[in-house]
């Protein structure tokens, strides 16, 4: 799991820092099995090494517990895999958490709101505010600091939300007698 992250960080240096070959060799082939999946894969964003560093997680969890216990459960199996699911989902709900909330001060404070950071931010939230406005305000045209509003309220609502239901399903499958 290190390797591979310090493979990721790496690819974001592209310019600047090159990848030794050893390197690429040893992890280029896992990652590459998951770039396959188009799913994994939304517009510039790929999600594909947080899905290969995921199942890593689950099997190192996997192996720790039967290195502990034994054996292990199919119930715990399946929690693991929610959990580590909802890791990636809960971390991408408060990265858009943060930046909802980023741009919200930033047009409070309106002082260049529409520059080159802001359209990068608005990049970002785009897809949200749009999904969140059909659904809130039924495609009306809104004021822009409204739809920032609610829908930073939303995701916290929806994030909470979830966050309750996860852990009630992981208590249960925990519980699993299988």
């Amino acid at each position: 799991m290190i390797v591979i992250t310090v493979r990721i960080i790496l690819t974001w240096f592209r310019g600047s820092i090159r990848i030794p070959d050893a390197l690429a060799a040893a992890t280029d082939p896992y990652l590459k099995w998951f770039q396959r999946f188009t799913f994994l894969r939304i517009g510039n964003l790929d999600l594909s090494p947080i899905a290969a560093l995921g199942v890593l997680s689950v099997l190192n969890q996997v192996l720790g517990r039967l290195q502990h216990s034994g054996s292990i459960k199919l119930g715990v199996l399946l929690a693991l895999i929610v959990q580590v699911v909802w890791s990636a989902v809960s971390f991408f709900m408060v990265f858009l958490i943060i930046v909802l909330v980023l741009r919200l001060i930033g047009l409070m404070a309106s002082q260049n709101a529409y520059g080159g950071f802001w359209s990068i931010i608005d990049t970002i939230t785009r897809p949200v505010l749009y999904r969140l406005n059909q659904i809130f305000f039924k495609g009306r045209i809104t004021n822009f600091r409204t739809q920032i509003i609610v829908s930073t309220a939303a995701m916290i609502l929806i994030y909470f939300i979830l966050l309750i239901g996860i852990n009630i399903i992981i208590n249960i499958l925990v519980k699993f007698p299988i």
